[in-house]
């Protein structure tokens, strides 16, 4: 059994993502105290990735004066079962297909008591809380990477859903009959815009005979998977493959985004992940671009599109505000979140891109 939480000591934020593993230790302020990341094991299932975990928290732990941790907040992709700490599926994590009680493997492991929700709620809650996302009460968070997840927070809180499911704007239909997603559906925004769904589809045109760099630099680079890195350096080659797919990204998100927009009338979207981080402001800009199309209400009470503030730390450091959170409560909360209120920017106000 863990032991209870430690309201003096530091905490630990977790955050799992389909090709790394980060570990940020912070104080109470979320002061980063230190930090570590490892690669995502690509075989083994859940619980290879929990014993990846173990090290990389020992690693950040120590680190920091005593080594000591008052509780442990985890991000993992996937559907997850906050009360009980179990992530049920995870696609984009290689043989993790069936429930895996991730939060008590941890504690029992560390002797910390640990939360796990899923990563792009708890990046969202980071940005909400931390980064981009401060000014406003109703923010919908994206977040590209190997696969597209989403979260949505409004009057402040985030929202769960009745399933749990609240936010899955991958699994939003972009194109009827469209391209095989990940998760045996078709059209689905993830299939346009994941990493994943990209490797695959560089990989059948490198088959039909279209040149591309994306491999040669993946091979160069040690990578056994196709990264934002690999695909931003692809970019900057001029890589026709690159430049399509990025293309066919942002023209799906887009439609994806601004649907969504549409039906919550959201202050704010964030836009997040390894690729959203990777290609930056200007990534951002031809998503706002693209979503202008398809928005109900636009001009000067349109949405703000903001690259996440937080970077590469988004996940890790939502995970310590949830860490933070058991310390002061002794159990997960359902929908908790730090009030905005008094801090909160009335549309126009912010001096942030807008469409």
């Amino acid at each position: 059994m863990p032991s209870a939480p430690r309201p003096a000591e530091p905490i630990a934020g977790v955050d799992v993502g389909g090709t790394k593993i980060q570990v940020v230790v912070t104080d109470r302020r979320f002061r980063v105290l230190a930090q570590s990341r490892g690669p995502t094991p690509a075989t083994g299932g859940p619980e290879a990735v929990a014993a990846a975990i173990v090290p990389l928290i020992t690693e950040a732990t120590g680190q920091v004066a005593d080594g000591r941790l008052a509780a442990i907040g985890i991000g993992a992709p996937g559907s997850v079962d906050r009360l009980r700490g179990v992530v049920s599926r995870s696609p984009n994590l290689a043989g993790w297909i069936d429930p895996f009680p991730l939060g008590p493997a941890l504690e029992k492991a560390t002797g910390a008591p640990v939360v796990v929700d899923n990563d792009v709620r708890i990046g969202t809650l980071g940005e909400h809380r931390l980064g981009a996302g401060r000014p406003y009460r109703d923010v919908l968070g994206v977040w590209f990477g190997t696969g597209v997840g989403g979260a949505v927070i409004l009057g402040g809180e985030l929202r769960r859903g009745r399933a749990g499911a609240a936010g899955e704007i991958g699994h939003v239909c972009v194109r009827i009959g469209g391209r095989r997603c990940g998760c045996g559906r078709r059209g689905c925004l993830e299939a346009y815009a994941g990493r994943a769904s990209m490797e695959r589809r560089a990989r059948k045109l490198e088959a039909r005979g279209r040149r591309t760099q994306l491999f040669a630099i993946m091979e160069k680079q040690g990578r056994r998977t196709l990264t934002s890195g690999v695909i931003a350096r692809a970019l900057d080659m001029g890589d026709q493959v690159a430049q399509a797919m990025i293309e066919e990204a942002v023209v799906a998100a887009g439609s994806a985004i601004a649907s969504v927009v549409n039906v919550l009338d959201v202050e704010a979207v964030v836009i997040g992940g390894g690729l959203g981080t990777r290609l930056g402001s200007r990534f951002v800009r031809r998503i706002a671009a693209a979503m202008q199309p398809h928005l109900f209400v636009d001009g000067r009470d349109s949405v703000a599109v903001l690259p996440a503030e937080l970077g590469d730390l988004a996940g890790a450091l939502g995970a310590a505000t949830e860490a933070a959170e058991l310390v002061s409560s002794g159990a997960p909360s359902d929908s908790r979140s730090l009030s905005t209120e008094g801090n909160r920017a009335p549309r126009g106000a912010a001096a942030r891109p807008r469409l």
